[in-house]
């Protein structure tokens, strides 16, 4: 039996900051961000928009890659956004 797919996402916050998190439903987690009710960095950096996300096939890639994530810089990650974008 095949896992579910596990999702990187990337989100604006309203002071130009970018938050990066995984999950398996993104469009749930990303209205419990807004809400007030997702983590703490975006309780205090509200969400502007969602930038990117990108799918992975577990949670162990996913984590994997939000890690690598993290040592991007915000102009990297604008970047990658606009180049997934562009995919679409």
């Amino acid at each position: 039996m095949a896992g579910k797919s596990w999702f990187l996402y990337l989100i604006e916050c309203l002071d130009g900051s970018i938050y990066t998190g995984i999950s398996v439903d993104v469009e749930s987690r990303y209205a419990a961000h807004e809400s007030g009710k997702g983590a703490r960095y975006t309780r205090s950096h509200p969400p502007r928009r969602l930038l990117a996300v990108i799918e992975y096939a577990d949670r162990s890639a996913a984590l994997k890659a939000e890690h690598a994530m993290k040592k991007l810089s915000p102009a990297e990650k604008r970047g990658l956004a606009s180049a997934l974008a562009a995919k679409v």
